[in-house]
């Protein structure tokens, strides 16, 4: 019986330690607008490293108090925050729960129009603030795409004062956490569904990226993508940061989606390069981006000068 038994114990010891064990997932939290690259790149990082990774997008601005609220609960929260903006993170980075932010990306903001109306660059202006135009955006504060749609709007009293607050009064948060927001069914595009099925906007103010996922979908194939005029433009900068008490790993999926694979894929979803300034605006924020990028950018050089030598 005891020869039986060691031999049954030395099975289970073999089988113990030649099964492979299976890596922990990285979890990666980003911006709804993110959602099929950053999909995409963590499918790319688990074929090169066999690493797994995790993800739960939504809006920036929520996201960033759900990782507030996990770590006063239990004290970790996800390895990595990809937001929309830059101060989300950087509230994060001040408060000593994250690494500080690089800029990784970079989007702008569009008009996106519903079929049947013939707007440009140069009459965008005029039809915004026409009544019975009906004008879409996502959620101030909860979404940094409806912060940017209100700079949008305080830009536009250089050209006609007193315009600004007209379409903040008339802007309607369709999307972005707004809780009295219609509920959008189930595996439709936001965007599709309010300004071609339920035409609850007739324009749209929303990413490039966005505009172009919306085309590419079922049902608007006919929107049109407005690029707004000069004195309009607004960039939309955003920021990555690996969260207290992350996963090593978690460090190595923000390489990745730094590294050129990562951008390139980026790429293909209609983001453009990061900036490498610091907007006026960030003040101590914006220097600390920027000191971020270019440690990264400097460990890069490192790497290569020591591969070549």
């Amino acid at each position: 019986m005891k020869k039986r038994f060691f031999a049954f114990s030395l099975i289970v010891c073999a089988v113990s330690v030649t099964l492979p064990t299976q890596a922990l997932a990285v979890k990666l939290y980003g911006a709804g607008s993110l959602r099929d690259s950053l999909t995409e790149i963590g499918e790319s990082f688990n074929e090169k490293y066999g690493i797994p990774v995790e993800t739960r997008f939504g809006p920036s601005g929520l996201t960033r108090e759900f990782i507030e609220k996990e770590f006063s609960e239990t004290g970790k929260s996800a390895d990595v925050f990809a937001s929309a903006d830059i101060d989300n993170p950087q509230t994060l980075f001040e408060e000593g729960l994250s690494e500080p932010v690089v800029n990784f990306t970079s989007n702008r903001m569009t008009a996106v129009v519903r079929s049947g109306l013939d707007i440009t660059s140069d009459n965008l202006l005029d039809f915004l603030l026409k009544p019975e135009i009906k004008l879409g955006t996502s959620t101030p504060v909860a979404d940094p795409s409806g912060n940017y749609a209100w700079q949008i709007f305080d830009k536009t009293n250089q050209i006609t004062p007193g315009s600004s607050q007209i379409l903040k009064d008339k802007a309607l948060q369709l999307v972005g956490g707004n809780p009295n927001a219609p509920i959008v069914p189930n595996g439709k595009n936001n965007l599709v569904y309010f300004l071609e099925e339920t035409k609850q906007a007739d324009i749209f103010l929303a990413y490039y990226t966005s505009g172009k996922t919306a085309q590419l979908t079922e049902g608007g194939e006919n929107l049109q993508i407005v690029e707004l005029p000069d004195y309009l433009a607004t960039k939309a900068n955003y920021g990555l940061t690996t969260l207290k008490n992350a996963d090593p790993d978690g460090e190595k999926l923000a390489e990745y989606i730094l590294s050129p694979e990562g951008q390139e894929i980026l790429a293909k979803y209609g983001f453009s390069a990061p900036s490498t300034s610091v907007p006026e605006h960030q003040g101590v924020g914006g220097i600390l981006l920027a000191l971020g990028l270019a440690l990264i950018l400097n460990k890069k050089q490192l790497i290569k000068s020591e591969y070549r030598s």
